[in-house]
């Protein structure tokens, strides 16, 4: 306390452990504090969180139809399925995070590009024979390493998953987030 007192602008912080061992007990917090009086601020961790919309497509029946096509067929189809997703999500300005096997997982900064790609797949992939179901769901992912994951990856499955053929299903996160933008 004396100290403190004879400190210029310095503060008493009292924290739990055994007073005659400073550094005992949780010694990031007395870190903190050692850093907020010499620097005026704390460092904020990094985080790789980020706000994000999830978009999951999947295409209806593709073990029925690889077995229809055969596999020579089957692979010219699901790589002109993933050309065509590659190209409407980078022309959302979304990034495909990988292709499911006959699906694909891709993020947006915005919902509302998102659910217009996803239109956009699900009408596009018509032309090869192909019927899509996607879900999306807006919410914190963490980025690692070129992939995502996190709670708002498995919700938006869990979307995806219910969706009917041809549908693109959004969770109730999205609604209030594309109000003014003319998406029914």
């Amino acid at each position: 306390r004396d100290l403190a007192e004879r400190i210029p602008h310095a503060r008493l912080v009292e924290l739990d452990g055994d007073d005659n061992i400073w550094f005992a007990g949780d010694a990031d917090r007395v870190l903190d504090e050692i850093e907020s009086f010499l620097t005026g601020g704390r460092w904020a961790a990094p985080s790789n969180r980020v706000l994000s919309t999830v978009l999951f497509t999947d295409i209806v029946g593709s073990t029925q139809r690889a077995a229809q096509l055969g596999d020579e067929a089957w692979t010219t189809a699901l790589a002109a399925h993933n050309r065509l997703v590659e190209r409407y999500v980078a022309g959302a300005r979304g990034v495909v995070v990988k292709f499911t096997g006959d699906g694909a997982l891709a993020t947006f900064d915005g919902p509302a590009r998102a659910i217009n790609c996803a239109c956009a797949i699900r009408d596009a992939v018509e032309n090869l024979g192909l019927t899509i179901r996607a879900g999306l769901h807006t919410g914190e992912v963490e980025m690692a390493d070129g992939d995502v994951h996190g709670i708002a990856v498995h919700i938006a499955a869990r979307i995806m998953a219910i969706a009917g053929p041809s549908e693109v299903l959004v969770s109730g996160a999205i609604p209030p987030l594309v109000l003014g933008s003319r998406i029914g």
